[in-house]
């Protein structure tokens, strides 16, 4: 028989938010491949987890795409975990789980923590619609070209960003989109848990260097409906006329009948 991989979620920052599913299946399985870095090996030691871990990480991820499925299809089972949140998420896993469904096997997730989710609940907007852009580019201009384009959405965004580039994304969105609300979110579940809320002015006027550690997830409100542009009631009751009157209408009679249809002319302010 073929195994099966199980895609675990593991907790974003405290421990205690892990699944009692997630950890009968890390005990279950033949083995797991994660990241390999301190955050993973902590957890499984915590919960006494002797299932050996082998890396698969971004760097080696298609390589150890191959050798996931040769393990899956000789029957063993395995897991896949990586060291916050649910693999392939703005994470590795992506290509191996790809790799294992075009073979046929068998994929199963085990959900759990989500720092998404969680920034969405605390950021008090709403959340009836959202997009999720994960990390932006690395470089200012293909940064700022993508970030012009979301924050023209009218669903609430969420963004990943880096402790060393959150506050020049901060100072980006208050470029783009002056004004606009978002919530900061840093540390999500660990002990120095914050939620920074006001316009991204206001989050970096009140930022310390202390504060930029950490990875962060931006919440920003979405873009408020366009208004639209009414035309000008004297305007079209002009066209109006001289239309009718190009047909041979007279003046006085198009005013008439443009009253009929239109309405009498609005009163302006300060205009008897």
């Amino acid at each position: 028989m073929k195994g099966t991989l199980y895609l675990v979620a593991t907790p974003i920052g405290n421990l205690g938010d892990v699944t009692a599913r997630a950890l009968d299946v890390l005990k279950s399985v033949d083995w797991i491949r994660g990241e390999g870095t301190p955050p993973t090996k902590r957890l499984l030691a915590h919960f006494g987890i002797a299932t050996p871990l082998f890396s698969a990480h971004a760097h080696n991820e298609r390589a150890r795409a191959e050798d996931v499925v040769k393990r899956l299809q000789a029957g063993t089972s395995g897991a896949i975990v990586v060291d916050a949140g649910s693999p392939g998420v703005s994470d590795p896993g992506t290509l191996i789980v790809k790799a294992a469904i075009d073979a046929g096997l068998d994929v199963r997730v085990v959900p759990g923590p989500s720092a998404v989710v969680a920034a969405l609940s605390l950021s008090g907007f709403d959340t009836a619609a959202f997009t999720f852009a994960g990390f932006l580019p690395a470089k200012s201009g293909a940064r700022d070209t993508r970030l012009a384009a979301l924050l023209e959405r009218p669903e609430t965004l969420v963004l990943y960003e880096a402790p060393h580039r959150a506050r020049a994304t901060l100072a980006a969105i208050a470029k783009l989109a002056p004004g606009r609300r978002i919530a900061a979110c840093r540390e999500l579940t660990k002990l120095h848990e914050e939620v920074r809320r006001g316009s991204a002015d206001e989050v970096l006027a009140g930022l310390s260097p202390e504060q930029e550690r950490g990875e962060w997830a931006l919440v920003v409100e979405g873009a408020p409906p366009a208004v639209p542009v009414l035309e000008d009631d004297d305007a079209a009751r002009r066209r109006f006329v001289d239309a009718l009157v190009e047909t041979g209408v007279e003046p006085a009679d198009a005013e008439r009948r443009a009253t009929f249809v239109l309405g009498p002319k609005a009163r302006r302010k300060g205009k008897a």
